[in-house]
């Protein structure tokens, strides 16, 4: 259903031109149609235009009713439901480098290089949270974890719609959604993330709170290490 949505509402533009194009070819074939029964003189002339006129009014309302329903899957039902409005995810320039310009004829100054270690990947800084509104708790940036995780949290802002949670890698740019609610969370339980099927590594954690209006917020975002969840012994 989410994804049927989504596709909706991706080429919803792309949709309402293919029906607009078929609406002018049909539009045009009625015309004609109906010009042909009007000056038809024979009864075979006037059945073979009168079929072809039926057949024009029925591919008009066809069309007509698929972009009526496109606009209420897209303007109503879509905004309402949990998953169906694709997160933007900004694109990173990663060949922009800075450039510095010395004045003309400056001195310049013998230097020894030095060797720069790259910070681990869980030195990532969490980004987006607003204590209050838009908030995880835990687990916390950086944490490790394993298996089903409980997520906690807070999810309330001004004309509340709902919220996602969602996970990726830190070298994705897809976001994956794990699981929605549509009521308002104050410092409680969001959801549970299962870990137990993902390749053990850094992972991001993301909150979302869409409004009433289906305007995203901000993400907030924490990294944390999922580890190889232990297996279980049971006795016999």
């Amino acid at each position: 259903m989410e994804e049927a949505l989504s596709f909706f509402r991706a080429f919803e533009i792309w949709i309402y031109l293919l029906l607009g194009l078929g609406g002018l070819i049909y539009l045009r074939k009625f015309v004609l149609s109906w010009r042909e029964l009007r000056e038809a003189g024979f009864g075979l002339e006037r059945d073979s235009a009168q079929s072809r006129l039926n057949q024009a009014v029925i591919v008009l309302v066809l069309l007509l009713s698929m972009a009526v329903t496109e606009f209420v899957l897209v303007s109503f039902i879509a905004p309402s439901v949990p998953g169906a409005n694709l997160l933007p995810t900004p694109t990173l320039n990663l060949l922009a480098t800075a450039t510095t310009t010395l004045p003309a004829g400056a001195p310049t100054s013998e230097f020894t290089p030095v060797a720069v270690t790259a910070p681990p990947e869980s030195a990532f800084a969490a980004s987006g949270c607003v204590p209050g509104e838009i908030e995880i708790s835990s687990p916390s940036n950086g944490q490790e974890v394993n298996g089903v995780v409980e997520v906690l949290g807070t999810a309330s802002i001004a004309n509340f719609g709902f919220y996602k949670i969602e996970s990726r890698r830190p070298d994705e740019l897809t976001w994956l959604t794990q699981q929605a609610g549509n009521t308002i969370i104050q410092g409680g339980k969001l959801g549970d993330w299962d870990t137990r099927r993902l390749t053990p590594g850094e992972y991001q954690l993301g909150l979302v709170v869409v409004d009433n209006q289906a305007r995203l917020s901000p993400p907030c975002i924490v990294q944390v290490r999922v580890s190889v969840t232990p297996l279980t012994n049971t006795e016999p």
